[in-house]
């Protein structure tokens, strides 16, 4: 009996047991229903929400296809507006290809950063979608007025549109000498220079950055207020236009006025083996006047760096080019300058040491022309010649530079003299 009833209690929990698994089994499809009727519920409370903008869309395609007439655009006042640059409205509202190549004032109101950046810029399509005519920019580094400009102004004549000229002068300088026609408005916004100063190497670079502001302007030569032609136009437009090297002088001088000029806090950039000295007049073509004024790299060192006795217009360029351009640089200078006195300064030559036979013997140098044969025109240009020399070169130049010979002739028809060799 006693075990009977001891059965009882297990028989209970079974029963128990058994009941609750069918209540979870029974309130299985409840809970699925319950959770459909919410999954539902948000899809309707999102339909309902979007409801107005389909009915909008539908409108509006209702009506495009019916008519040409189009929503309304939003009203420009409630249109979130974007930051822009800070530049000057144009006094013209065309925007043909003919005033984008219109070359650019001289004088702007950009400052170094502004212009650098603009400068900068190149077109990565070799082909020009244009009549391009090259053009030579020559680059005026000067105290003050350019002395010589009568002679230049010979020089130039008849050959508009084939030169570009760029002055920068000493902010100082107020322009009260009377300026040569052909200068008129070239001069650009300047800054201080010093001699031997890293601050002449910025002034170079203000130059080329104007210039390239004109896509046409394909070669680049800087000149001093004491430079001079030694041929007539059309021989140097030829000589620059065809040639296919750069003239930026570079070579390792061991001496302490070259290598004894070496900062070691360039390193690891510049090391004492890359270390070039040279002339700071130079003539390159527009690539590498790109790279020039857009070099962030070598041109920051010798800023901090090139100070003092390091004279970094000596240095700054052929360290640069011999670097990273050595394969189309020509290692030489087209602008002639005496040394042979020694000094920290070249021969300067007055009136009286001017005469037909020193530019008969400059106008006879022999170098190569583009790595390949022997010309006797190796320099193009010489300095440094004083104001007082100006009547005597007046005087001279139409006989032994042949200017009288070459007044409206087209640059590309020109022939060598005689004691020239043809290059080709």
């Amino acid at each position: 009996m006693k075990s009977q009833n001891n059965q009882y209690p297990v028989q209970s929990s079974v029963s128990k047991l058994f009941n609750v698994h069918n209540h979870r089994v029974r309130l299985l499809p409840h809970l699925l229903l319950l959770g459909c009727g919410i999954t539902l519920g948000i899809i309707i409370s999102f339909y309902l929400q979007n409801c107005n903008f389909s009915v909008e869309f539908t409108r509006f395609s209702i009506s495009s296809s019916s008519s040409p007439r189009i929503l309304a655009p939003v009203p420009i006042s409630q249109r979130p507006q974007p930051e822009m640059p800070n530049v000057p409205a144009s006094k013209s509202n065309s925007s043909s290809l003919k005033e984008y190549l219109k070359p650019p004032v001289a004088m702007h109101d950009m400052n170094d950063k502004e212009l650098l950046w603009r400068a900068s810029m190149s077109p990565r399509i070799a082909d020009y979608p244009f009549q391009r005519v090259p053009k030579v920019a020559f680059l005026f580094l000067t105290k003050g007025p350019v002395h010589l400009a009568p002679l230049w102004e010979m020089f130039f004549k008849g050959h508009e549109g084939y030169y570009s000229i760029y002055v920068h002068s000493n902010p100082s300088y107020n322009g009260s000498d009377p300026e040569s026609p052909v200068f008129h408005g070239r001069r650009i916004p300047s800054k201080k220079v010093q001699w031997g100063n890293v601050n002449m190497i910025e002034a170079e670079r203000r130059l080329l950055a104007n210039a390239l502001l004109d896509i046409s302007n394909q070669r680049f030569v800087l000149l001093s207020e004491s430079c001079i032609p030694l041929f007539n136009f059309s021989t140097v437009y030829s000589y620059l236009i065809n040639s296919k090297q750069n003239y930026v002088m570079a070579y390792d001088d061991p001496s302490w006025v070259g290598r004894g000029r070496y900062r070691p806090r360039m390193l690891p950039r510049v090391s004492l083996r890359q270390w070039r000295k040279g002339s700071q007049w130079f003539e390159m073509d527009r690539n590498l006047a790109l790279e020039v004024v857009s070099d962030r790299v070598y041109f920051p060192l010798f800023q901090k760096y090139c100070n003092g006795d390091c004279y970094a217009d000596e240095h700054y360029l052929p360290t640069f080019v011999s670097i990273n351009f050595y394969e189309g640089n020509s290692n030489r200078s087209l602008t002639w300058v005496d040394w042979s006195k020694g000094g920290p300064h070249p021969t300067r030559f007055s009136r009286d040491e001017v005469t037909p036979g020193l530019l008969e013997r400059l106008r006879n140098k022999k170098c190569k022309y583009n790595g390949g044969h022997e010309t006797n025109a190796c320099f193009l240009f010489a300095r440094k010649f004083s104001p007082s020399s100006l009547p005597k070169l007046l005087t001279i130049a139409p006989r032994v530079m042949h200017f009288s010979n070459t007044h409206g002739q087209h640059p590309n028809a020109f022939h060598w003299s005689n004691n020239l060799r043809k290059l080709k």
